[in-house]
């Protein structure tokens, strides 16, 4: 751990207040106001899908202002999309909602690259427990996110008005810590150097796939369930405060094992420790198959927390061996996409899944995916035994 890149954990810490609170009130806020009840995940999906959007164009400003300057205005976006988000819940306008999240896309895609970033600033035989401590600091967003959202859904006359404008708050903060980071500089390339190899060389590397598909899969069961979780306690019957408790559980799920991951990592290898989160995917579905009651949503979100970080800090730790120096901000943008389109699928299935066919139908429809995980993870397994048979 040096200052940089505690600042930085700090930013991801900050970043996932703001993610949590619009997963928790997103949903809720689109289902009052949509003009039909399997539209109400539209916002969660317009976030998303603005971050899909943006992959491009944030691995552009990342080539052109640096990692600090491209961070920033990721941040800048960030504020205005939550101020725009609070105009569209004090109007109640859909399509303003819609068109806000989508906007704060921007900032998930560079927040997103944070992952990255922190592998750079420390040196290459630690940079396993680089990524997963500043995982670790997903933990503030834990912590705070949703109970930023319970505290502030009442500020202002209409629901969740003033949650949005604590969450500019936060990314104001977030832009202060920013800052203060220095970033290595990016390696200086001659006129006629090369830009690394063809994306199509880099992508067919086993490990590039399932490092994409560990990433993207995992992220998506995840998000399909997640964001779910605030109807589906809705249509039960449980409070809001409830389902804010749940997804602080969630969140401490995702981020608390960021302190030994790494570890774990370094010892294991990047593959074991993902079959491992693949293993605790499938004790969520079970548990919530077997009952709507708060303690079994409380315990299936903690075991899709923890096996979400298994899978992402491994996939990323992965992805880190596959492209060179010069390589990155393509090879990154393409990692991004990946996730990001997932996430689009999963936001809109999760709402038309749980609201057309209930929690159950949704929990049997994510073991698709993991499925696929399972599949991915085995055939690399395979593909290096091979290997080292050969």
């Amino acid at each position: 751990m040096n200052r940089h890149l505690g600042l930085l954990v700090l930013c991801q810490g900050l970043f996932l207040t703001n993610n949590v609170a619009f997963i928790a009130i997103n949903g809720l806020v689109g289902l009052s106001l949509a003009p039909r009840p399997w539209m109400a995940t539209l916002p969660v999906m317009g976030y998303v899908v603005g971050g899909a959007l943006s992959t491009g164009l944030v691995a552009r400003t990342q080539r052109r202002w640096g990692r600090r300057g491209s961070f920033q205005i990721g941040l800048a976006v960030a504020v205005a999309s939550a101020l725009a988000c609070a105009g569209a819940a004090s109007a109640r306008s859909f399509a303003l909602l819609c068109l806000a999240t989508v906007v704060a896309g921007y900032y998930s895609a560079n927040a997103t690259l944070y992952r990255f970033a922190a592998a750079e600033l420390v040196a290459p035989a630690w940079r396993e427990k680089a990524v997963s401590l500043l995982m670790a600091g997903g933990l503030l967003g834990a912590v705070i996110g949703p109970n930023l959202a319970a505290t502030t859904r009442g500020w202002l006359p209409a629901p969740f008005a003033g949650a949005y404008l604590a969450l500019a708050g936060v990314a104001l903060l977030s832009m202060a810590a920013m800052a203060f980071i220095r970033f290595p500089a990016p390696p200086v390339r001659a006129g006629g150097a090369s830009a690394g190899r063809p994306l199509a060389e880099i992508a067919r590397q086993p490990a590039f796939i399932v490092a994409a598909a560990g990433g993207a899969l995992g992220y998506g069961v995840m998000n399909l369930l997640m964001a779910a979780t605030p109807l589906a306690m809705d249509v039960c019957g449980l409070p809001f405060s409830d389902a804010a408790f749940v997804l602080q559980w969630h969140v401490i799920g995702m981020f608390a094992p960021g302190f030994f991951t790494g570890h774990l990592i370094r010892r294991f290898g990047a593959l074991p420790v993902m079959a491992a989160g693949l293993l605790l995917n499938l004790g969520c579905i079970a548990v919530a198959l077997s009952g709507v009651e708060l303690h079994r949503f409380l315990v299936a979100l903690f075991l899709l927390g923890v096996g979400w970080n298994f899978l992402f800090t491994g996939s990323t730790t992965m992805a880190l061996a596959t492209y060179r120096p010069e390589e990155k901000d393509r090879v990154q943008a393409v990692l991004n996409f990946c996730i990001f389109a997932t996430l689009a699928v999963t936001s809109f299935a999760s709402g038309v899944l749980v609201t057309t066919r209930g929690w159950q139908w949704l929990n049997l429809g994510s073991l698709v995916p993991v499925a696929l995980i399972a599949l991915a993870l085995g055939w690399l397994a395979g593909t290096r035994r091979r290997g080292a048979a050969a």
